[in-house]
């Protein structure tokens, strides 16, 4: 509805879900120090605290696939279908990016069709590389053409790239290799020439494109050069991109990006409950305070590209 704050990098944290990364050996997740707290409870105060009027749910990184397919599948279903209670208990509050079990090809497609109509889901959700398989494989190109078909909402939230070793640098992953493993999918999708295929998925990328407002110009140039091989020349079409808000993009990533990409495919995101509710509260009051375009207010420009972006999905 138009108007509305939609939340479209949201997760939720059930404790069956916590058990099950645990015993593949996530006992953290990418190096964090613990595994956050979440409730539907405290999910919906810290919505009504930062005046969140909807969230778009999914599972944040490890995912779902922990080696093995099977065991990936059922746990999809497990997530999905958590999501969809969510969002029957909640349906004005809640909807939800159903999660793919990447890289089980098959499976994943299985998964995007058994979901495609159930009610509250938006789009999908997938990991910037699963197991090592980054986003314009070719091994990936049956479900890009599912997805197509299915004109989703595809949500790419960052994990950390294989060998990722914390003990290099001291840093957990999403410090660093998450911006820099997002953009690096991105433009893997980009130079193999998914976007251009496949015009009818919108990809969401997260926390305010990442490094790729950046490094637009360096991929121009390695191209130019031929020192990276692209399937497509010309465009790569980045039009088909759609960025959120999370994590800090005021005052050093705001600029960049919006010089690069504007403000017309930007939408909001907290990141909760990975970002704790006190920090997605003062986030969202730095965008208040130092939003840059007083005639464009941020919560205006996101409600309304939020409407532009999941009023086109089939389930809507």
């Amino acid at each position: 509805m138009s108007g509305e704050l939609v939340d479209v990098h949201a997760h939720v944290l059930p404790d069956w879900y916590v058990d099950a990364a645990k015993t593949a050996g996530h006992i953290t997740p990418d190096a964090m120090p613990a595994w956050p707290e979440w409730s539907v409870q405290d999910h919906l105060a810290m919505m009504d605290q930062v005046g969140i009027d909807r969230s778009v749910l999914s599972i944040s990184s490890p995912g779902v696939h922990f080696g093995d397919d099977a065991a990936a599948g059922s746990l999809a279903v497990a997530v999905n279908d958590f999501m969809h209670g969510l969002h029957h208990d909640h349906p004005n509050r809640f909807e939800y990016f159903a999660t793919l079990p990447l890289p089980d090809v098959d499976g994943a497609i299985n998964e995007a069709r058994r979901t495609r109509d159930v009610p509250g889901r938006v789009g999908v959700g997938i990991e910037s590389n699963a197991h090592g398989v980054y986003l314009g494989a070719p091994a990936l190109e049956p479900l890009w053409q599912e997805l197509a078909a299915q004109k989703a909402v595809v949500f790419v939230h960052p994990t950390a790239p294989p060998g990722f070793d914390p003990t290099l640098t001291g840093y957990p992953a999403p410090l660093l290799e998450y911006l820099f493993d997002t953009t690096r999918t991105i433009v893997h999708l980009a130079t193999a020439g998914v976007l251009l295929r496949h015009p009818d998925i919108r990809f969401v990328v997260p926390h305010c494109g990442a490094v790729l407002p950046t490094m637009l110009s360096r991929v121009e140039l390695f191209r130019l050069a031929g020192l990276v091989s692209a399937d497509v020349d010309g465009d790569l079409g980045w039009e088909s991109l759609w960025f959120d808000l999370a994590g800090a993009p005021i005052p050093d990533q705001l600029g960049a990006f919006t010089r690069r990409f504007g403000t017309d495919h930007l939408l909001y995101g907290s990141d909760y409950c990975f970002t704790p509710a006190f920090a997605v509260d003062l986030l969202a009051k730095q965008l208040d305070d130092n939003w840059p375009d007083a005639d464009d207010p941020w919560r205006t420009r996101v409600a309304d590209n939020a409407v532009t972006l999941l009023r086109r999905t089939p389930e809507s």
